[in-house]
């Protein structure tokens, strides 16, 4: 079933002509049947959870800002999206931008804000332009700057682009960037509900969240939770990369059976190789071993049974013949690259890691080195302001316990038992 993708790929679905003719922005002229807590109640009653990797519960967490504030409050969706083999958002902002659009209209209302932000990564360039053309477009027409037909209300929207850095994919993060601050995380508390955005009471929700609201509040919050499981409603993008046949973007109804979705959407492992290993949520989420993956459906509770997390939803299917070392080395210096340097541990924690795994994967580590990577990362998991070091940590703990062995074997042979055949292959990852 497909509510974000209900469109033919490769068009002109991102245009307003185009999104007119497959309803857009109808339900806005339910607007003025509703209250704005009416609106807030049925995203609540649809069950859905925020997209973007945490999975908290969307209509919860509106009802977070202060009942009586004489502040404004602001909305703003979260499109930076940085997490490595993720690239859902993207589809959304470069073809679907009008269903965002509208997203955020009803989302702006629910939460009684009158100016709305999204904000895009610095190296999403065509999708920036993309959706600031269907703003421009949305004014226009009246969507946006006037009041909704029938209503008093008026939302605007501003697109601002990052500057390319993975730390202000973290909320308190990008309201500083917004803010022309550097795109480093706050301490918390206080909470943006509380005191975000210039010091306001703010929301912040990921780009499939937000896009997600206009199907809820044209079916109901009932109907969209009949949709995948008791606890994890609604369909899911899937950005699914690595050595699979058919990457790319999918749309599933969350519960969907892995394997089924692997061999069948996505034509199974690339080459008909074996399958080694499945990182599902985006790299900073533990990675399976392909028994972990056996009966595990795509949804947060069974891939968090099965010792890993849905995250953003991005999954990397890696194959047999791929050093786990080498693809652990890659992702370790991502992050050390990333890390801004505000939390020592996080800036000096993220270095040593890439350089220990980097030593065993030269043939040079030694089984101290092992232990030494455990040690590191609690020292740098949960001491640090952003989630940063948390995701640095999650890879090096679970490919270490998960093919300890690859890890052994090249301490004791002085070298990578894989000969150069895959490293190609592997290089995909």
């Amino acid at each position: 079933m497909n509510i974000l993708l209900n469109y033919e790929r490769n068009g002109d679905s991102h245009t307003l002509k185009s999104y007119l003719k497959r309803d857009g922005y109808k339900s806005l002229s339910q607007l003025k049947k509703y209250q704005p807590a009416e609106v807030l109640e049925e995203v609540k009653r649809s069950g859905i959870r925020g997209r973007g990797g945490a999975g908290f519960p969307a209509g919860l967490k509106w009802s977070f800002l202060p009942k009586h504030t004489e502040k404004p409050i602001y909305l703003i969706c979260n499109g930076d999206e940085g997490e490595p083999g993720t690239f859902k958002d993207r589809v959304i902002l470069e073809e679907n931008p009008h269903m965002l659009i509208e997203g955020i209209i009803f989302s702006s209302y629910a939460i009684n804000a009158a100016h709305a932000y999204i904000y895009i990564r610095g190296e999403y360039g065509f999708a920036v332009r993309r959706v600031q053309a269907a703003v421009k477009e949305a004014y226009d027409a009246g969507y946006l700057g006037k009041p909704v037909k029938g209503t008093k209300y008026t939302c605007d929207i501003t697109v601002h682009q990052g500057a390319g850095a993975y730390v202000v994919g973290d909320e308190t993060g990008l309201m500083n960037s917004i803010e022309g601050k550097k795109g480093q995380t706050r301490n918390k508390p206080p909470f943006p509900a509380i005191e975000g955005l210039y010091g306001c009471p703010t929301i912040i929700n990921n780009v499939e969240t937000l896009a997600s609201v206009p199907y809820i509040i044209e079916n109901g919050g009932a109907n969209y939770a009949k949709l995948g499981t008791e606890k994890s409603t609604g369909t899911k993008l899937l950005s699914i990369s690595g050595h699979v046949r058919k990457p790319g973007v999918y749309e599933v109804v969350m519960g969907y059976p892995f394997m089924k979705f692997l061999n069948e959407y996505c034509g199974g492992v690339l080459g008909g190789r074996k399958l080694k290993a499945v990182i599902p949520g985006g790299s900073s989420t533990p990675v399976l071993r392909p028994e972990d993956c056996e009966n595990m459906t795509l949804d947060y509770e069974s891939i968090s049974a099965a010792g890993s997390s849905l995250g953003s939803g991005a999954i990397m299917i890696i194959a047999e013949g791929t050093c786990m070392v080498k693809t652990l080395k890659v992702l370790t210096h991502f992050y050390h690259h990333e890390s801004c340097g505000q939390c020592t541990p996080c800036r000096e924690g993220t270095g040593w890691l890439n350089k220990i795994v980097g030593r065993i994967e030269a043939g040079q580590g030694t089984m101290d080195d092992l232990d030494l990577l455990t040690s590191i990362t609690k020292h740098i998991a949960m001491h640090t302001i952003c989630p940063l070091g948390d995701a640095a940590c999650g890879p090096v703990d679970s490919f270490v316990k998960k093919f300890r062995d690859e890890f052994v074997a090249h301490i004791e042979l002085k070298k990578c038992p894989y000969n150069s055949t895959f490293t190609r292959l592997q290089e995909r990852v």
